[in-house]
């Protein structure tokens, strides 16, 4: 099972029609795949579950979304030169077990140049704390707007190529 992650909660971000591609990506190559969007984490998540009182909402989503997952895809938008804090926020609030033995390929995602290649390095160095394998291609997807349609979904056939030969490589991984 693999678990494509949209690393915002930030309402209508294009962060999510790259995840929605990549889940298509994989689905194409036989594989069964979920999407984890942080929109769906309960309202108030940051002040409740990340200090131990766990909801009931939160659990499902860890039951369900990352317990099963042995390969996750995290696509992270850039937020002031790093990955959101809701994102790092959600990794302190999991057990560390839950992560430990997983593997994860990142892709990076920014309206300018750099793809948040700085966000997927430091992300990178908190995942390997958690003992998560990150894989060593990462793609960083610069000036997104571009590589949208007129419909905003991601049809740039170089960024397709890119992703579905991370995908592919991801697999062997």
């Amino acid at each position: 099972m693999i678990t494509v992650i949209c690393a915002t909660h930030r309402p209508q971000n294009l962060t999510q029609k790259v995840v929605s591609q990549y889940a298509t990506i994989l689905e194409a190559l036989g594989q069964k795949v979920q999407i984890f969007n942080l929109s769906e984490l309960p309202e108030g998540f940051v002040f409740n579950d990340s200090f131990g009182g766990r909801t009931a909402a939160t659990q499902e989503i860890i039951n369900q979304k990352l317990i099963p997952a042995d390969r996750l895809v995290i696509v992270a938008p850039e937020y002031n030169g790093s990955y959101p804090g809701v994102f790092k926020a959600f990794l302190d609030g999991v057990k560390p077990h839950i992560w430990k033995g997983k593997k994860a390929a990142l892709v990076g995602v920014a309206s300018g140049r750099a793809g948040n290649l700085r966000g997927l390095g430091h992300l990178t160095d908190v995942l390997h704390h958690l003992r998560i394998e990150v894989f060593s291609l990462q793609v960083p997807l610069s000036k997104i707007e571009g590589l949208l349609d007129e419909k905003n979904e991601l049809t740039d056939e170089s960024t397709l190529q890119v992703l579905k030969a991370q995908a592919k490589e991801f697999l062997e991984f």
